[in-house]
């Protein structure tokens, strides 16, 4: 990963990575969402409003591994003193918080025909509802703090200690009661779904993978432009202080 801390070389990589991600990730959306909504049979249980299913787990799976990823970069930061690190933290915190709320919105408007209310305090919608919380209080801390550097470490330690959420969220249905059905797509018995409605998901999240690399490669080259230019501003207002500017 050190060969991606020179902020030129990460901008001219991620230059040539964008369009390919950007372009296969909208591809692979149509397709994902051709293949749910018109050629996956409907749900013998849950009928056509089972097909929500396609935005809702896709959104929910990148709810949680944006978090990962975040968590991650922030380990690189506060152990290994990654350059970009932090940044790519920052550019992985709101794209994970709109995936958050897509799959509160779906979940909701699935359960309502479903379990016959928008909302249940159960274990797991309570857990995701938490994870949305950690993304907006990591985005707090940087946005309150004018020190960046102090930022950096306490939105690292919030987004490390954070990522004991992502497993209650992964276990909460098997350690609590709960309205959501215990894990059927990985399991260690491998996939309970029949495979005509198991390739619409798996391509939708595909695209959201591919949709979160491009987000965050563009805000993260976003921010190093922004660094840089906080930095110049700081050597003009020192040279201004000595009277050289």
């Amino acid at each position: 990963m050190h060969k991606f801390a020179n902020p030129a070389r990460f901008m001219r990589i991620a230059k040539k990575i964008v369009p390919w991600s950007f372009s296969l990730g909208f591809i692979c959306l149509a397709i994902g969402l051709y293949g749910g909504l018109f050629v996956a049979p409907e749900d013998e249980e849950m009928g056509e409003a089972g097909r929500i299913m396609y935005v809702h787990i896709p959104a929910s799976y990148m709810a949680m591994a944006g978090y990962i990823a975040m968590g991650i970069s922030s380990v690189m930061s506060v152990v290994w003193k990654h350059p970009l690190a932090d940044l790519t933290a920052r550019a992985c915190a709101p794209v994970g918080a709109v995936f958050t709320c897509l799959a509160l919105f779906t979940g909701s408007l699935w359960g309502k025909p479903m379990w016959g209310t928008y909302w249940e305090w159960d274990g797991r919608m309570t857990s995701v509802l938490f994870l949305l919380f950690l993304y907006l209080g990591y985005m707090a801390v940087w946005n309150a703090m004018e020190d960046r550097t102090r930022a950096a470490k306490i939105a690292s330690i919030v987004a490390i200690v954070g990522v004991i959420n992502v497993f209650v969220i992964k276990f909460s249905v098997e350690w609590w009661y709960s309205l959501h059905q215990p894990a059927s797509i990985i399991t260690s018995e491998g996939s309970k779904i029949t495979m005509d409605i198991l390739w619409p998901v798996l391509v939708m999240i595909i695209a959201y993978k591919l949709f979160f690399i491009t987000i965050v490669l563009w805000r993260t080259q976003s921010l190093i432009m922004e660094r840089k230019s906080e930095k110049l501003e700081g050597r003009i207002s020192a040279l201004r202080e000595k009277g050289y500017y």
